[in-house]
């Protein structure tokens, strides 16, 4: 047997303890309920392989009352008026600061109104 054959049948059980084993759900003839969603659907992500178990993850607006902690005015933040909200404007809207560095997708230290787009305005 070669040297690969060997390496391949030691690293074998290891292989196998690695995996993970999911259960089905019962089968009681009744759906699981849907999560309860507040706002609109804002995207949908599937993980998974075609013909296997697959996980789909749904996002949503959130509801009414976390609705306003991303509600915001874009002029009003922008006291320079530059069109753009640097750390020390978004700092007046202590939401839009905790998340800046995840709105800021081209790092450039300020968010443009085109980075706000995801933001429930």
């Amino acid at each position: 047997m070669s040297r690969l054959a060997l390496a391949i049948l030691a690293l074998l059980p290891l292989a196998l303890a690695a995996q993970t084993r999911t259960q089905p759900l019962p089968q009681d003839g009744h759906a699981p309920a849907p999560a309860s969603a507040q706002g609109s659907q804002t995207g949908i992500t599937t993980f998974g392989n075609p013909g296997e178990q697959q996980v789909i993850v749904r996002s949503y607006e959130p509801d009414a009352v976390l609705r306003d902690q991303y509600r915001i005015v874009f002029d009003a933040l922008d006291t320079n008026g530059d069109g753009y909200l640097d750390r020390a404007e978004a700092a007046a809207h202590p939401t839009l600061a905790a998340e800046f560095g995840g709105v800021d997708t081209d790092t450039d230290g300020r968010l443009s109104k085109e980075e706000l787009r995801g933001w429930i305005q």
